[in-house]
């Protein structure tokens, strides 16, 4: 998807907002895609490396390579490319605020932001508040970034926590779950669907797909016409199809691969149930608050997942779904046995979804809620501090 450089909802706004992401946004990212769309103020996409607006670099390829040049005489590890990208890019976009996309970007941008005393506003998605490689990394420049930063934006509360004890201030941290638009989802009607389940996300470590299929298998031995239909790619799909072959499922799962977005809606009006079986993976990602079980939610579906990240702040045990701890395989095939079983305590719990959905997670609330932290960011710009990576 190609992003426009600059995007405005308010023709005139006067308030300039760069948002900083580490490469083009994809489109299955759409929290990050509603920020640079809906925020109400003029957007400026800096993205990729080297640091980009649209297609073309900030810096032209000889003012590059004196940089990378300077770099090297330096000795400091001091990136100088990086800073004098992000400076001429929050420059010429006249910046009033930065949003980092992500911790990891907070770090990259908080010198250019420190000497253009632009607030800067870090939200954290998931991997950069909980891969133990990139904790490591930065157990440095985090405190600093921390210290620097206006705000620090946690989307669960299991986030909020983790940020607060790496040292973020406790009053700069806001927990600002993520939110859909409820517009596009809804019609599900769990009562009268058949006993089908659905799953949508990467076939990856922490979305767990082989327990989700363990306790699928354990369903189907009970339910027969139960089905489970999962929608997403990545490095454990052949695994996930060799394990439905060995469970004996093959006829009752199918695997349809990345889909548009209206696949996933009109996948989850004809499903009886959603389901996601996440963990913490052996490298510490977490999820943040995933995006499926709030479109889930808001399409009418009860949801059976576990006591995970930024989870239990959206399924409501036993009113809205059902939570398992992680890896508990048996108690999850319980849960899914009793919505097969039971359409009317899906058709109950889908209502109770729905509306707990629009309530809380609505795109509209959320975008709200950040707009609201930009806003007070730039109203009171911060004292000039000292140098990052320096003391006093």
């Amino acid at each position: 998807m190609n992003y426009p450089s600059e995007t405005s909802v308010e023709s005139e706004a006067r308030t300039v907002v760069c948002i900083v992401t580490p490469y083009l946004p994809a489109l299955s990212e759409t929290f990050i895609r509603s920020h640079i769309e809906r925020l109400p103020a003029k957007v400026v996409l800096v993205h990729s490396w080297p640091p980009s607006i649209g297609s073309k670099p900030v810096l032209s390829l000889p003012a590059r390579v004196g940089h990378k040049f300077l770099r090297r005489l330096s000795g400091d590890g001091v990136h100088h490319e990086t800073t004098a990208s992000y400076i001429a890019a929050f420059r010429r976009s006249c910046a009033d605020a930065v949003l980092a996309e992500c911790g990891t970007t907070g770090v990259a941008t908080m010198k250019p932001c420190h000497r253009l005393n632009i607030p800067l506003i870090v939200h954290f998605h998931g991997y950069d508040a909980s891969v133990h490689d990139v904790l490591k990394e930065n157990a440095e420049t985090y405190p600093v970034m921390f210290r620097q930063a206006a705000a620090i934006i946690a989307v669960s509360r299991s986030m909020e926590r983790k940020l607060i004890s790496l040292g973020a201030p406790r009053g700069k941290v806001h927990y600002n779950p993520y939110g859909i638009d409820c517009h596009q989802f809804g019609g599900a009607n769990p009562l009268k669907a058949p006993p089908a389940f659905v799953a949508v996300g990467r076939f990856v470590e922490k979305k767990a797909p082989q327990l989700t299929l363990k306790a699928f298998a354990g369903v189907h031995r009970m339910v027969p016409e139960a089905r489970l239909r999962m929608i997403g790619d990545g490095p454990l799909l052949e695994e996930c199809r060799a394990l439905a072959a060995e469970l004996g499922i093959n006829d009752a799962v199918t695997f349809l691969g990345a889909q548009a977005h209206e696949v996933v809606q009109e996948e989850m009006r004809v499903a009886r149930c959603f389901v996601q079986h996440s963990v913490e993976a052996h490298n510490g990602d977490s999820e943040g608050t995933p995006v499926g079980i709030l479109e889930a939610g808001a399409s009418g579906l009860p949801v059976v997942s576990t006591c995970h990240a930024g989870i239990p702040d959206v399924v409501i045990e036993g009113e809205t779904g059902f939570l398992v701890d992680e890896r508990d395989i048996e108690e999850m095939q319980k849960k899914m046995l009793r919505l097969a079983q039971d359409p009317e305590l899906g058709g109950r719990m889908g209502r109770s979804a729905r509306q707990h959905i629009e309530t809380n997670f609505s795109q509209g609330h959320s975008i709200g809620r950040l707009w609201s932290i930009i806003e007070r960011c730039c109203l009171s710009r911060r004292e000039p501090i000292e140098e990052p990576g320096h003391t006093a």
